[in-house]
């Protein structure tokens, strides 16, 4: 039997990274790992494109297929996998697929509000990979609202500490919540 996946999606600053890692360090699982999807889009050496741009949709898809093949792998060993990335729903079809395989797939969405977003994600060192702008970083929160049957997978995070999130996502995935 595979072991669970749960993917921690949200903006540059919602602190799904923080929050992936501690998961699977703490997770119930003997095994357990930590997947960060930013690193996929570094492993382009050539065709790059930043992924939140218009005409990126062959790369951001091939990038879910391959963090979902990992995910897959390290699942069907006994891994639970902790997934972080910006995946909005529009990303989900391989994830989905390993769903109706029977794996156990769940899809956490961290979204504290635009103010709390933009200020975490801009009063942290400059990723050099993905500079993101106050704007970009905007632009990217709007996009993750109204996720319409989705929406139940939302967690509002403004003025959680981060061990309050982790308490409260692992409390919800242990009552079966955030099913894909």
């Amino acid at each position: 039997m595979s072991a669970r996946i749960v993917i921690i999606s949200g903006c540059s600053g919602s602190g799904k990274t923080t929050v992936s890692r501690i998961l699977a360090e703490n997770s119930a699982c003997e095994k357990a790992v930590y997947i960060e999807v930013d690193d996929f889009w570094q492993y382009i050496r050539k065709g790059y494109i930043d992924p939140w741009l218009e005409n990126t949709g062959d790369q951001n898809e091939t990038v879910s297929k391959a963090v979902a093949a990992s995910a897959k792998i390290y699942a069907e060993n006994g891994y639970e996998v902790f997934a972080a990335g910006f995946i909005g729903p529009w990303f989900l079809k391989p994830w989905k697929k390993l769903a109706k395989k029977g794996f156990d797939v769940r899809y956490v969405v961290l979204r504290p509000d635009e103010e709390t977003t933009v200020m975490r994600a801009t009063g942290r060192e400059k990723n050099e990979f993905f500079p993101l702008s106050p704007q970009i970083v905007k632009d990217l929160w709007v996009s993750m609202t109204n996720l319409g049957k989705y929406e139940a997978n939302v967690l509002d995070t403004t003025g959680q500490t981060v061990e309050d999130s982790v308490k409260i996502i692992q409390k919800m995935l242990s009552e079966n919540n955030f099913r894909i």
